[in-house]
């Protein structure tokens, strides 16, 4: 008896650290601190045609806490699949980090309200007709002078003024279940986050302006066009302080890759005391700084050979002048 009693408490003990893991795969980080506030930004326009809306979120570091990574337009991995967001929840007296993933359906985010077509259940924004994606432009940004394959739809939209902007689902957060359809969602096979959106979180948390102890929860770049776009502020306009993106208005000041336009300053080929004669001369390196000396000392040298040339000329003529003048003084003498 007491033997199948121990087999009980061990099959219970694996079933418990196997539910465990599974958590913890479907959560991933756990803190203790609850998330900021969501920033209210504006949606920059959809740049390409099929492209998707990622809304930003508050990712966590274990050494600088809570970094706001950028909303951005993002290409599926493939026509057909939507983006369910990530969100956060309060599980067992910490909040759980629930990543994001694509799939035919949306699924839970939390009852999180992130805007733009993601109102807290399900997504708005547009659907998949064809193998192309239709744009309701009644929530979501797009140029409709470059993609022509939208629609209006009015209806979704909730008028009722939401001052909360809480970012995480549970007690003093959103409290919201699953409904049955997004239960399904959940079941359904997923796609993990492409390598483009991955590499997008891992930029957003190498600037530090990105930190919510730094920025108060009001992030330099709370949007972006694109992945490697332009960073925006939360007013839509280009943020030139941020390190994220290519599009830097005061030249390329937080990009180490494109220095400013400082020639000497940030050139490593072309130091700051190199003499003008070698920056112009296209034969003579800027970063050889030693090798005018020895053509100075040379051309001081080499002209004294190439002058003397000239002054031996002059041998050719004196002989033609003298000899004359001394063969007819001897005849005069022999006639007195």
């Amino acid at each position: 008896m007491k033997k199948i009693e121990k087999l009980f408490l061990l099959i219970c003990l694996v079933l418990f650290a196997a539910s465990a893991a599974n958590a913890q795969v479907s959560i991933g980080i756990s803190v203790r601190i609850a998330p900021p506030e969501l920033p209210v930004y504006v949606q920059p326009a959809c740049p390409v045609e099929g492209f998707l809306w990622q809304p930003g979120y508050w990712a966590y570091d274990d050494e600088d806490g809570y970094y706001w990574v950028p909303g951005v337009w993002v290409a599926p991995p493939t026509p057909g699949y939507l983006w369910t967001p990530a969100y956060w929840g309060y599980e067992g007296a910490a909040y759980g980090f629930h990543a994001g993933y694509w799939g035919p359906h949306v699924g839970f985010y939390g009852g999180i309200n992130y805007g733009y077509g993601y109102g807290g259940a399900g997504f708005y924004g547009g659907n998949w007709e064809g193998g192309r994606f239709r744009y309701n432009t009644a929530v979501v940004n797009v140029n409709t002078t470059i993609i022509h394959n939208t629609y209006v739809d009015r209806t979704v939209i909730n008028n009722v003024t939401v001052n909360n902007h809480t970012s995480f689902n549970g007690p003093g957060g959103i409290q919201a279940r699953p409904r049955p359809e997004e239960v399904a969602a959940m079941h359904e096979q997923h796609v993990q986050p492409t390598a483009e959106q991955l590499s997008h979180q891992q930029h957003a948390s190498q600037d530090k302006s990105q930190f919510a102890k730094v920025n108060g929860g009001h992030p330099t770049a709370a949007v972006m066009d694109k992945v490697g776009g332009k960073p925006m502020n939360e007013r839509g306009q280009v943020a030139p302080n941020s390190r994220l993106g290519n599009q830097n208005p005061n030249g390329n000041r937080n990009n180490p890759n494109k220095p400013d336009n400082q020639p000497n300053v940030n050139n490593p080929n072309r130091p700051v005391n190199q003499p003008k004669p070698n920056v112009n001369n296209p034969n003579r390196p800027a970063n050889q700084p030693n090798a005018v000396k020895p053509q100075n000392n040379g051309a001081a040298k080499q002209p004294q050979p190439r002058v003397q040339p000239p002054r031996v000329q002059p041998q050719k003529v004196q002989p033609q002048r003298v000899r004359p003048q001394q063969k007819p003084e001897p005849q005069k003498q022999k006639e007195n």
